[in-house]
């Protein structure tokens, strides 16, 4: 695999892409840093009382391995992503609403045709080792990123990039080869963290809250508090310790021993076990994370658009989310980015129909139902079990589902995307990058082999559109195509489920679907320091 088809946290999926966009401003509408320099969203959340300094947060979490790494732009599993959003940067960030904020820019503002892009820095950052961050260390993160020698995770979403300007110490120009109404929300991916022109990825340097101690791949890696750190009063903490653990068994058993504080991602079926132990809390987390059933409309049977309603007519989905998410998710409509503004409130919402489903499908030429194959694999929590259920669903409909169960790294091998009926994962996004990523010709990851001719003109002509309102309005349009004649059925959205010891705070809950509130463990204390 490339640099752009990286394993996710389950072993193989491609996590540069399944990244994570803000809803953020409007393009063209400036992003002013608050006084205080604080998460503009602390106030909304009960933080547990008032922080207090000191301490070492102990994070297990699952996922890594051999290849782990410290890399800021080459984050290959959720323990590196952990990683690098603690050592590095962004220029603007996602708060836990997913709203776009200010982060090493106070400001960003785009030109009226949207191809070119301002960012005014900040004045008061260092990186770890003392030096004053510039705009000659950002043009050098970004030119990184996007060699074409070597592109980093994040480069695809950064194609219309044509040239960085660098003003002054502190303000750069984005000049992009065509306009990209998201542009500020790439500037917010942690794919993105800013890095010193000398970067040396053996010896990372960022301007992140902590600096990097020590580090063992598959096993653990230590941090330490980043005195100098630009964001008022935080990091609360000494010293923040990242452990691996092979499954989730050893995980749980981690923290009910207190050998950790705070673990990532766990079963739902275990929520209300770990609730009943009055040491430990949960963090439930509603995100725009999806696990969708890819059905290739280029291939039989599903390039008849009426098999492709009828297969999204045999899911019951509220039974999905029960049984697959233990009832901790939101049932879905067939549609992505369901915390972008422009999300459309105005698609039926579907819910089964097994009467309609053989109707269609006879009329479709299988009176006497259909037999199809769905390649699954752990690829994320859940899939497999959402593989099982709908198989279970479908016969109602006359469909018999033969379940192919394959490994991570064989599902994203080099049939990968080419599966006439399958699954996929992604974190939260907003609908244009999401569009741009996986439902046009072009796109890196087009799994279902999406080809409509007006789809693609409203999506490009949306990501050109500087007015958010007849911006919406293409989205909306372009959402109403999917919904009829896409190729995606997306059944739910999976709740991201964490848990922690009662004496750490800050904690809260956060839409990216990442775990721990983002990883931002800079807002993060202990009530008793260990």
């Amino acid at each position: 695999m490339n640099s752009e088809q990286r394993s996710a946290p389950a072993g193989g999926a491609a996590l540069s892409r399944r990244g994570f966009l803000g809803a953020g401003l409007g393009m063209g509408t400036a992003l002013i840093l608050a006084a205080c320099g604080n998460s503009a969203t602390a106030g909304s959340f009960d933080m547990r009382g008032t922080p207090s300094a000191g301490g070492r947060l102990r994070v297990g979490l699952t996922g890594g391995g051999a290849t782990d790494t410290l890399d800021a732009h080459l984050s290959v599993n959720t323990t590196d992503i952990a990683r690098i959003v603690n050592l590095y940067d962004t220029l603007l960030e996602l708060d836990h609403d997913y709203n776009l904020r200010p982060g090493l820019a106070t400001k960003a503002e785009a030109t009226p045709d949207g191809r070119e892009w301002t960012v005014h820095l900040r004045d008061d950052v260092v990186f770890h080792d003392g030096r004053p961050m510039t705009g000659r260390d950002v043009k050098a993160t970004f030119q990184r990123i996007t060699d074409p020698e070597n592109p980093k995770n994040g480069a695809v979403d950064l194609q219309p990039l044509r040239e960085i300007v660098v003003v002054g110490d502190h303000l750069v120009r984005f000049r992009l080869d065509t306009p990209v109404s998201y542009f500020d929300r790439l500037l917010a991916a942690y794919t993105s963290g800013i890095v010193p022109v000398d970067y040396d990825p053996q010896r990372p340097v960022g301007t992140g809250p902590f600096r990097f101690k020590s580090f063992t791949a598959s096993q653990q890696s230590t941090f330490t508090r980043n005195e100098h750190y630009w964001h008022d009063d935080q990091p609360y903490l000494d010293e923040l310790t990242i452990l691996n653990f092979n499954d989730d068994d050893a995980l749980i058993n981690a923290l009910l021993s207190n050998q950790v504080d705070a673990i990532g991602q766990i079963p739902p079926a275990l929520v209300e076990v770990l609730e009943s132990d009055p040491r430990i809390d949960i963090l439930n987390s509603e995100t725009g994370s999806w696990t969708p059933f890819t059905m290739r409309v280029d291939q039989a049977p599903f390039d008849d658009n009426r098999v492709r309603e009828a297969f999204r007519l045999a899911v019951d989905r509220e039974q999905m989310v029960r049984q697959v998410y233990s009832g901790q998710g939101r049932i879905g409509n067939d549609m992505y980015a369901p915390f972008d503004r422009a999300y459309s409130k105005n698609l039926p919402q579907r819910t089964q129909n097994l009467d309609k489903a053989r109707r269609l499908l006879a009329d479709a030429g299988y009176p006497d139902g259909i037999t199809v194959e769905l390649v699954t694999s752990n690829i994320q929590a859940g899939a497999v079990e959402a593989a099982q259920v709908f198989a279970q669903q479908a016969k109602g409909a006359g469909i018999t589902v033969d379940i192919r169960r394959v490994e991570p790294t064989t599902f994203f091998g080099d049939d990968y995307l080419k599966w006439t009926f399958a699954q996929d994962f992604y974190y939260t996004r907003d609908f244009l990058p999401q569009a741009m990523t996986c439902s046009l010709p072009k796109s890196a990851f087009n799994e279902t082999h999406m080809d409509n001719p007006e789809l693609t003109r409203l999506v490009k002509q949306a990501t050109a559109t500087v007015d958010e309102g007849p911006r919406a309005e293409l989205i909306r349009r372009a959402q109403k195509i999917l919904y009829d004649e896409g190729g995606y059925i997306v059944w739910g959205f999976a709740n991201q489920i964490d848990a922690y010891q009662r004496y750490v705070g800050g904690l809260v809950p956060d839409r990216t679907g990442l775990a721990l509130s983002g990883f931002r463990f800079r807002q993060v204390w202990l009530r008793e320091a260990l």
